[in-house]
């Protein structure tokens, strides 16, 4: 019987831990090294080599509608796309509201996380923890590992020869990066071409000399604004399309995609992507095209070794007089605070039941929270993680037997160990994993019911924008704001623009109106496709789910 738990970290996942837990009658411990809630959206501008910060003019990718707790909006007056420091103003705004504050502990590091002598029966772990240097010893029933899968920078030295050896001048992890105040008039180098990589280099080239960004593998940039200017996830990330990406052959919608990609600029002119491409991944930047237009940024292959003062490329070209190479290589997740035995289980989270649960352990009492990569907001993951995960330490759910998870876990996982580079990759359909956890929570909503109940509301679900709202309509935790926040998403998506408005704007109605007709029209043209396109031997197409 759960009761007690240990929530580790008061990031995002940590937040939604405590809240969920509270939710089903537990009681929760949560643990924060430092002085603060928010993980990573809490900016330090000082380095802490143990703690990874956004830099700061970090602005997010998902719209605020798309990335929201699902029983608690934003205020509807702040932008679509949030500056880093109003994020963290929803954090307080939340933790507040629920009273969240009083279950955490600040300035305390878990030491380790070890199985009770009794694991088999009772389930129960031994947490040790250090705050002003002196140690104490828990005992909970449960643990909940919120870090996040940004823990530790991945760094591969050893793949650029002559870094170490030879080059003279400066080299760091993205991880270090703050602002661009030392990077003024230097040659700066970027390695990787994530979003973050993308992002500092177009942020250097406004005080740089010269950028270079080095990409090892095919991109395609997309921008935060879509159609007649709404936000691009809200657009596309709908059950309409995703109905879509099951029912169209796979080489259909890939083709579809890369056209709607191409129609912003052509990506083989820019050098970043081929339609041909097998392997790519899908970014976000809205200034990165004409960064390279205007030849501020200068796009370079793979980089194949450092002289004193160059880099080297696959392609024999050579760039000379580097005075710094920015790595935005990324993060690997580590968790040095669990015991081997149970660190082992899981190389990394397709060894997860769910990407949550270490499938061998007698007790499904440890439970990982959001390291998960999603095409969509990791926050509203992290959140529906928590609520299934609360729900079986309450008793409400139940996991399925060890040897059924195995299968699952087998039947995902691909036989290949990939580069930790490639981890974009390995993204998951935003709109198919949630969908799975709610409905083994017992709260994904039917269209179809809804249908019949409430028509309007079952339109907007079914063709409007994915929003975590749709998760409290039904099950515990139902919220009776829900349906009235689903209804009046485009309101508040409008209001922050409604700073001046001009005498034939169109009202929210009238926006929901065109997205109908939108939607009707890609149907039509569905089945028309579909009458040329017989249904065999299909696949769902592996890249990302827009």
């Amino acid at each position: 019987m759960v009761r007690h738990v240990a929530v580790i970290g008061a990031g995002v996942g940590g937040l939604v831990s405590i809240k969920c837990c509270l939710d089903e009658g537990l009681e929760p411990t949560c643990f924060e090294r430092s002085e603060d809630i928010g993980g990573v959206w809490h900016y330090m501008d000082s380095t802490d080599s143990r703690r990874v910060s956004v830099y700061q003019s970090v602005i997010t990718n998902t719209s605020k509608e798309m990335s929201c707790f699902s029983d608690f909006p934003y205020p509807e007056d702040f932008p679509n796309y949030l500056h880093h420091s109003l994020v963290l103003e929803y954090f307080r705004m939340y933790a507040q509201h629920f009273d969240l504050l009083q279950h955490i502990r600040f300035k305390t590091t878990v030491l380790s996380v070890r199985k009770h002598p009794d694991f088999a029966t009772s389930g129960q772990w031994e947490v040790v923890t250090e705050i002003d240097g002196v140690q104490e010893l828990h005992i909970f029933d449960a643990v909940m590992v919120c870090t996040g899968h940004y823990q530790e920078p991945y760094f591969p030295l050893a793949s650029f020869p002559g870094i170490n050896s030879r080059f003279k001048g400066q080299y760091l992890h993205s991880q270090e990066y703050k602002d661009v105040e030392a990077f003024r008039a230097k040659r700066v180098l970027v390695v990787g071409i994530g979003n973050t990589g993308g992002d500092l280099a177009v942020e250097l080239s406004r005080v740089a000399a010269k950028v270079y960004l080095s990409a090892r593998s095919s991109t395609w940039v997309f921008s935060r604004v879509s159609d007649h200017g709404f936000p691009f996830d809200m657009v596309h990330n709908t059950r309409f399309n995703h109905f879509l990406e099951w029912l169209l052959p796979s080489a259909l919608m890939k083709r579809i995609k890369f056209r709607k990609f191409n129609s912003w600029f052509n990506h083989e002119n820019y050098g970043l992507a081929s339609t041909k491409s097998s392997n790519f991944k899908i970014i976000v930047n809205d200034e990165l095209p004409f960064c390279l237009l205007s030849g501020t940024v200068v796009l370079k292959p793979k980089v194949k070794e450092f002289t004193e003062s160059s880099a080297v490329f696959e392609d024999g070209t050579t760039e000379d007089n580097i005075d710094v190479v920015l790595f935005a290589t990324g993060y690997i997740f580590t968790f040095p605070f669990l015991e081997e035995s149970v660190r082992s289980l899981f190389d990394d989270n397709r060894s997860l039941y769910k990407r949550i649960f270490p499938p061998q352990l007698e007790k499904p009492t440890l439970a990982i929270i959001g390291l998960v990569q999603l095409t969509g907001s990791v926050m509203v993951g992290s959140e529906m993680q928590a609520r299934w995960v609360t729900g079986i330490f309450a008793g409400w759910n139940k996991l399925p037997p060890t040897s059924t998870m195995l299968a699952d876990v087998l039947k995902k996982k691909p036989p290949v160990k990939r580069h930790p580079s490639e981890r974009e990759n390995l993204k998951i359909s935003f709109i198919s994993y949630i969908d799975e956890i709610a409905s083994c929570a017992g709260i994904k909503p039917s269209v179809l019911r809804l249908l019949l109940t409430d028509p309007q509301l079952a339109l907007a679900i079914f063709f409007g924008p994915c929003t975590p709202y749709q998760y409290r309509l039904v099950g515990r935790g139902k919220w009776s704001g829900a349906r009235d926040a689903i209804l009046t998403q485009w309101q508040r998506t409008l209001k922050p623009f409604r700073t001046r408005v001009v005498d034939d704007f169109s009202n929210s109605s009238s926006s929901w109106h065109w997205l109908r007709l939108l939607a009707l029209s890609g149907a039509l043209t569905a089945g028309f496709l579909l009458s040329k396109y017989p249904r065999t031997g299909w696949n769902t197409w592996g890249s990302p789910q827009l």
